[in-house]
Parts: C-alpha cells; sequence; structure tokens
C-alpha cells in the first residue's frame, strides 16, 4: 500500500530555532524557564526587562528546541529602545517558529494588533499562545482564545500557564512539529550558549530590579568585570550602572541595605546556576545618560 504513513516508522527528527514574541510582560521568559525547566531568561514584573538574546535549548528524543529569548517589541523613546526593537526584528527574520504572546488576562489591544502586522510578512511559522490562562475562568478563556483567533493567520492557537505548567508539553509538541528536519544542532549537555557573565549579569541585574520604583528598570545596567575561581569558590566582582545620583542612592538604600539585599538574592540565583559556592563584590557607579550616548551602550554590551 502506498501513501498512507507507517505509524511504526521512526519519526524524523527536528531541530531548529523558536522564539515568543507580544508586549512587554506578557509573559514570555516565565514561559521560556517553563519550558527548559531551568532559569536562564529573566522575569522581571517590570516590562522590557530582557536584553541580550538568550537561547536556551530543550533536548527532546526526537527534536531540539532552541528557544531565543527577545526583547518585547516598544515604542522606542531613547538609543538603547532603536537598538533592542532593531535586535527583535534581526531575531525574528532568523528564526523558523514565533509564539505571538498574548496574556488570557488582558483584552487584546493595539500593541497585539501592531505586532500581528509586524509579524505577517515573514517566513516563519507563526503560532498565538495565550498566556497566563491560571488567571481566568473557563469563559473568560473561550472568549479570549476567539478573540486571538481573529486577529490575525495562525498555524495553531494554544492556551498555556507557565505558572502552573498547564498545556505547556503540548505547546512544545506543536512547535517542535513545525521545526523543519534537521540533525542535532547543539551538544546533549548544552541549556544555552549564552557565556556564564551574561547570565550572571542578568541575574544581578534581575535582583537590582526587584522592588525599586518603576523609574528605574532600563537604568541599570551591569557588567561582570571579573569571575576569578579559587577552589571550591567562584569571586565575582560586578558593577551596577546607573544614569544619575539620585538613582544610586535609591539601589544603594539606607546605609547600603538594599545594596546589600541584592547581593544576598543574587548570590543565591548565582550558586544555582554555577553550582558552587560564590563571592559577590557588587559596586554602584553612575554613567551619566547611559542610554542616550552610543560609546556608553558600546561599553556596556549593546
Amino acid at each position: 500500500m502506498t501513501g498512507v504513513p507507517d505509524p511504526e516508522a521512526p519519526r524524523p527528527y527536528r531541530a531548529g530555532f523558536a522564539c515568543f514574541v507580544g508586549r512587554p510582560n506578557a509573559g514570555k521568559s516565565t514561559l521560556t524557564n517553563a519550558i527548559v525547566g531551568t532559569k536562564i531568561a529573566i522575569t522581571s514584573n517590570k516590562p522590557q526587562t530582557t536584553r541580550h538574546v538568550i537561547r536556551a535549548v530543550l533536548h527532546r528524543p526526537d527534536s531540539q528546541l532552541v528557544l531565543v529569548d527577545t526583547p518585547g517589541l516598544h515604542r522606542p523613546r531613547t538609543l538603547l529602545g532603536e537598538r533592542l526593537n532593531d535586535l527583535v526584528r534581526e531575531t525574528w527574520s532568523e528564526v523558523d517558529v514565533i509564539g505571538l504572546c498574548i496574556p488570557a488576562n488582558e483584552p487584546v489591544g493595539r500593541g497585539d494588533r501592531f505586532i500581528t502586522g509586524e509579524l505577517a510578512n515573514l517566513k516563519a511559522t507563526v503560532l498565538a499562545v495565550v498566556t497566563k490562562t491560571d488567571l481566568v475562568d473557563k469563559r473568560r478563556l473561550a472568549e479570549q482564545l476567539l478573540a486571538v483567533s481573529e486577529l490575525g493567520e495562525f498555524a495553531d492557537v494554544v492556551p498555556v500557564s507557565a505558572v502552573s505548567g498547564h498545556q505547556v508539553d503540548t505547546l512544545v509538541d506543536v512547535m517542535t512539529g513545525y521545526l523543519p528536519e534537521s540533525p542535532q544542532l547543539y551538544p546533549d549537555d548544552m541549556l544555552t550558549d549564552d557565556p556564564e557573565q551574561v547570565l550572571v549579569a542578568e541575574l544581578i541585574r534581575e535582583a537590582a530590579l526587584e522592588g525599586v520604583r518603576d523609574e528605574l528598570p532600563h537604568s541599570i545596567a551591569v557588567v561582570v568585570e571579573e569571575m576569578i575561581p579559587e577552589g571550591q569558590l567562584m569571586k565575582i566582582y560586578a558593577d551596577l550602572y546607573v544614569e544619575r545620583p539620585s538613582q544610586k542612592a535609591i539601589v544603594l538604600g539606607h546605609r547600603a541595605s538594599r545594596l546589600k539585599e541584592v547581593g544576598i538574592t543574587a548570590r543565591r540565583q548565582i550558586e544555582e546556576l554555577l553550582g558552587t559556592r560564590v563571592y559577590l563584590d557588587l559596586h554602584v557607579r553612575v554613567a551619566k545618560d547611559w542610554q542616550r550616548d552610543p560609546k556608553q551602550l558600546r561599553k556596556l554590551g549593546f
């Protein structure tokens, strides 16, 4: 018999790149972390926290899904903002599958329509991913799924909750199904191709963002100056950059109490990431208006 696929035949191995997109705070990084099962992309309740493209690798017997984490697309107000948007569009043009994340608990808005329009001309397969389903009841979810499916032409619409884990595996099945047939792209033991220094800097920045006032999220940059292994200990020297002396005072806190908290939180996370004890030396420095200065942006890694 011809033309009928043999259910017993081995499935072809698939491997490729995918990314989640959406307006800031749509749950993209949290979803990446839930899929890979380890903390690779930083998550924060401050919009626009992801600055580096971080690749996380999910290994399965019949596929390898390489997740590329991008900043949220937004209306840029600074040179940094413009560079982040360029980075987003460049990434979109290079991946095989794109998941447009739209939260279940917020109405479909102008930002979602804008991004859907931006995705329309790409060669990648585009899925709609309705995130944060744990925050709504069944009726609200059904209404949102309908609203999302009317937004544009999607290959699939998948509701998920990264927090409860609901449908996360289903989403991975759907995404890998659209990857090209390909040999493995990364070795089995690799979870990310980002240098450790970038991940460490991101964890420090996440800790610094927690609980600071709303005017600070974009004004904090972290540079890891040195990582020196000494026996069972990793010594890390890092600088936190802000734009103004008043912001430095906020990050330091009363008698440097805030910075101490940032250090404790970040050290715990870094020890988990590196699997070793960590000595963390943090300093806060002022780099005046660094988001608007091309020379400073380069120095800080943008």
